[in-house]
């Protein structure tokens, strides 16, 4: 039996009557203006990392239960919603995991994604298992990567990540994805003040004039497992010193609206990289993105506590109508904004784990 205990949230069945799909050239908003652009599907709750930010050993162990297969989308089913959120307006897709790579045959579902019109697809893996998917992915349509990696050194790395990989097994997966053509190519370090901080340097040295785009990460606090504190936080003010001290950087604007890296590129033309302030610098106003679990429960929010479940409605063979209804009920009462209200009175304390529902 599967261990999350989170609520289930279910729309009334009188909300799926009236569809509430925009208009063309119109967008669903939601209770503060933001209209629905991303889509995050977390194929897969396993990993093969355990890192202690995401999936502390002692918390996700040999005696945890992770979801039974019957129970997780099946492809046909996750590309069925895929096109609807397309016609809600939906312009991106990025699969994630756990690590996406441990689900088998993934490049099937990139080919039916990828053949959805006007679809930006992309993922995020840990890189462990990049360098054998790489050619398969862009073959099937994925048009880049982001790559999970938190340190150079191999003990730090290994202490962060606590699995059997090396750093050179994560660069190989890096050096194969931009050879496949997946690029721009993202590497995520998420920053631990006191744990790898001091790999800051190192990272923007051996990334400069690489030609990907190195983000840091605020370390924050998804999930329930982690033990996060504040006092583990390094601001994005201070990376950036860090990394100015050595190579100046000039500020640049966003591509997009919503996008969440604060964008800054080396004064000497050697690249860009970015920084996610969520938790000094919380960008809730922006937020467009939903997220859809392994077994078809809808979030509002990476820090929700509940999920609305589509699975149940589309195995009770609901119409692409009403599931687009549904859908867009659910975006037009949405009114998340965790990282605005973080250490406020009475903001939720349980949280769903990242692992569970990708980063």
């Amino acid at each position: 039996m599967h261990t999350m205990p989170l609520a289930e949230t279910r729309l009334p069945l009188s909300s799926l009557l009236r569809p509430t799909a925009p208009a063309p050239g119109l967008r669903l908003l939601d209770q503060l203006g933001r209209p629905l652009r991303d889509l995050r599907i977390s194929v897969t709750d396993r990993c093969n990392f355990r890192c202690t930010y995401c999936m502390p050993r002692d918390k996700f162990g040999r005696e945890h239960a992770f979801l039974p297969h019957d129970e997780i989308l099946r492809y046909e089913e996750i590309a069925r919603l895929a096109r609807i959120f397309r016609g809600l307006g939906v312009e991106k897709i990025r699969l994630t995991g756990g690590e996406p790579l441990m689900r088998k045959h993934l490049d099937r579902l990139v080919e039916m994604l990828a053949e959805i019109p006007g679809l930006d697809l992309t993922l995020t893996t840990n890189g462990a298992l990049l360098a054998r998917h790489a050619g398969a992915l862009k073959a099937a349509g994925l048009r880049r990567v982001t790559v999970s990696l938190d340190a150079l050194d191999d003990a730090v790395f290994r202490s962060m990540s606590d699995a059997e990989c090396s750093v050179s097994e994560v660069l190989a997966g890096i050096d194969a994805a931009a050879a496949a053509g997946l690029g721009p190519l993202k590497v995520n370090m998420v920053v631990r003040r006191g744990v790898n901080d001091h790999q800051i340097l190192p990272m923007a040295r051996h990334f400069h004039g690489s030609g990907h785009i190195l983000r840091f990460i605020e370390y924050m606090d998804v999930g329930a497992s982690n033990g996060w504190r504040m006092d583990d936080v390094l601001p994005a003010r201070e990376i950036l010193a860090r990394i100015g001290a050595e190579f100046p950087l000039e500020a640049i604007d966003r591509d997009y609206p919503g996008e969440v890296a604060e964008r800054w590129r080396y004064a000497d033309g050697g690249g860009e990289i970015g920084v996610i302030a969520s938790v000094t610098q919380a960008f809730c106003r922006d937020c467009t993105r939903l997220r859809l679990s392994p077994e078809g429960k809808l979030f509002t929010c990476l820090f929700a506590s509940s999920g609305h479940d589509l699975r149940a409605l589309m195995r009770e063979e609901r119409s692409d109508m009403e599931l687009a209804a549904w859908i867009g009920a659910v975006w037009q009462a949405r009114g998340d904004r965790y990282s605005e209200l973080r250490g406020q009175a009475g903001v939720r304390a349980q949280k769903i784990e990242m692992s569970y529902i990708g980063g």
